[in-house]
């Protein structure tokens, strides 16, 4: 059982990232210059945090993503998906089954907050 959009919500509030977006698909939190969205429509966690797709490679030393990409109109601040006729956004999606991975997870590849 994956963490629900709201508790990947609430872990990077936790760690100090900011809510600065809602749209009826995404959150969309910043800290810093670092950037990630929680996928609103993960009802079971699956692909909750979609991360920016230039941290891919560090990432994948980390963890292992739900699937290669996920796209929505919805994650402005990610590059375009260029194959096809669409206007969305990409990022890579991950699911945790606790809070606990979840936090290492994210100290390992944006390290600690600044204080």
């Amino acid at each position: 059982m994956y963490l629900r959009p709201d508790e990947v919500a609430r872990v990077l509030e936790k760690v100090g990232f900011k809510m600065d977006a809602v749209t009826p698909k995404t959150y969309g939190y910043r800290r810093g210059e670092d950037y990630v969205y929680v996928n609103r429509e993960a009802r079971m966690g699956r692909t909750a945090l979609v991360i920016h797709p230039t941290l891919k490679e560090k990432s994948l030393n980390i963890a292992d993503p739900a699937s290669e990409i996920k796209t929505c109109d919805h994650y402005t601040q990610f590059p375009m998906y260029l194959m096809g006729d669409t206007r969305d956004h990409y990022g890579i999606p991950y699911g945790f089954s606790s809070r606990v991975a979840l936090e290492r997870y994210l100290e390992q590849l944006f390290g600690s907050p600044a204080i």
